[in-house]
């Protein structure tokens, strides 16, 4: 009896094809909703619940494996109730569904069946508690800016003001994010790289928020940066020749508030009242851009005559051409993410600063920058030390160094320990 019994449950556990059956690669579907999208309900409802023509799994594949991650529900002010039913999933707002408002359900195609078949397309459920569905709709893209990459899966938040109604979406994998029937008016819109993919906007993530007035349609561009509450400081400070060194910063500086040669000063570290002049601050791309209109300017008139030689550009460890760099990307600026990143290229974290006399070998000198902004515009007074080596003694290759004839010779008169002789 026993026996039979647990024959019994193994067999209605089993979630295999059956036998000689061909196996299931069909994802699930939705078959049903409630309320109908596009429904303008009289009252509130209790819950929204999707059913579909299977069984479909409780975690879903995403970075976080919640059954709640499979909906994004707005406007929600808190975390939405999502609740698994095995064909079927109800979805409802912490405080329950309010009169007088245009609702989303979006699902999300992050769910699989038994067999790991994935929902193809994802769906939209737009139904109003009381007024009209809009066809308002708000359009845009975002940026992981000093990444200077798309924001793929970015959160994006429209607050609709003075209510503080939160509407969310998710950007696509080109960056770019649409949010249909909404209703019009102004909104503060955010968008933030969900690095830990909670759909909440935390305190280190990358962010960038705009206002925009929503009418029939508004687009929006979001630049996403860390908004730090302290000012730059320098990370390190290295030698690149003679009369250049490079600068840099824990984090990406403010291209809107470059630096200028009023701004650093070099000093030796044993008499700081000494200051070395500044000829140049900038970015890599800058300082090369100033090298080479200076090199034209000194370029004789008469292109048939000698020319002074032109000095190598300073490079930056790793740019492009250089050994051991990586092979430049394939432009790509059909998106509206790339075309953002052409206009405004991503802020870096280092600086060169050329002088106007060389460097003293095997000196240590004094930086500080004083007005560096970061991005969120906040300045410093950054200090840092550059160690100047020694220069080093060039040979032929393939011979030795001169012999050191300052030191005296050695005593080879007096016996080593290996030579003093044994008492036997």
């Amino acid at each position: 009896m026993r026996l039979c019994a647990c024959a019994l449950l193994l067999s209605c556990a089993s979630q295999g094809d059956p036998p000689g059956g061909p196996p299931d690669q069909d994802p699930p579907l939705v078959v049903r909703v409630s309320p109908d999208s596009g429904a303008v309900l009289a009252a509130p409802p209790s819950e929204v619940e999707i059913g579909f023509d299977e069984v479909v799994n409780e975690r879903i594949a995403a970075q976080r494996t919640e059954i709640s991650g499979a909906v994004i529900l707005s406007p929600d002010t808190g975390v939405s109730r999502v609740s698994w039913h095995r064909d079927r999933l109800t979805v409802r707002p912490r405080g329950g569904f309010k009169p007088g408002r245009i609702y989303r359900v979006e699902l999300l195609p992050v769910l699989t069946d038994l067999r790991q078949n994935r929902l193809k397309e994802g769906r939209l459920i737009v139904f109003s508690t009381g007024p009209a569905i809009p066809a308002a709709a708000l359009r845009g893209a975002i940026v992981d800016w000093p990444g200077g990459r798309m924001g793929v899966s970015a959160l994006i938040e429209a607050v609709l003001l003075p209510d503080s109604l939160p509407y969310r979406a998710l950007a696509d994998s080109s960056g770019s994010f649409e949010m249909r029937h909404v209703p019009p008016g102004a909104y503060l819109v955010y968008g933030t790289i969900d690095q830990d993919g909670n759909r909440r906007r935390g305190p280190r993530e990358a962010y960038d928020t705009v206002r925009v007035t929503l009418g029939d349609s508004a687009a929006v561009e979001l630049y996403a940066f860390v908004h730090d509450t302290t000012g730059p400081r320098i990370r390190s400070a290295e030698v690149v020749d003679s009369m250049t060194f490079r600068l840099v910063f824990d984090r990406p500086l403010d291209p809107a508030s470059p630096l200028d040669t009023t701004m650093v000063q070099v000093m030796p570290a044993s008499d700081t009242t000494q200051r070395l002049p500044v000829r140049l601050v900038g970015t890599q791309a800058t300082v090369d851009s100033l090298r080479r209109r200076e090199a034209a300017a000194r370029a004789p008139a008469d292109s048939t005559g000698p020319r002074e030689p032109r000095a190598p550009p300073v490079v930056a460890p790793g740019a492009p051409g250089t050994p051991g760099a990586p092979a430049p990307a394939a432009t790509r600026d059909s998106t509206p993410a790339m075309r953002m990143l052409a206009r405004r290229p991503a802020p870096t974290d280092a600086r060169l600063v050329g002088l106007a006399e060389p460097l003293t070998p095997d000196t240590r000198y004094v930086i500080v920058v004083d007005g560096a902004r970061s991005l969120t515009g906040i300045p410093s007074v950054a200090r840092a030390q550059l160690s100047v080596p020694k220069p080093r003694r060039e040979t032929p290759a393939g011979r030795r160094a001169p012999a050191d004839t300052t030191r005296p010779p050695a005593d080879t008169t007096r016996p080593t320990r290996d030579t003093i002789p044994m008492d036997p």
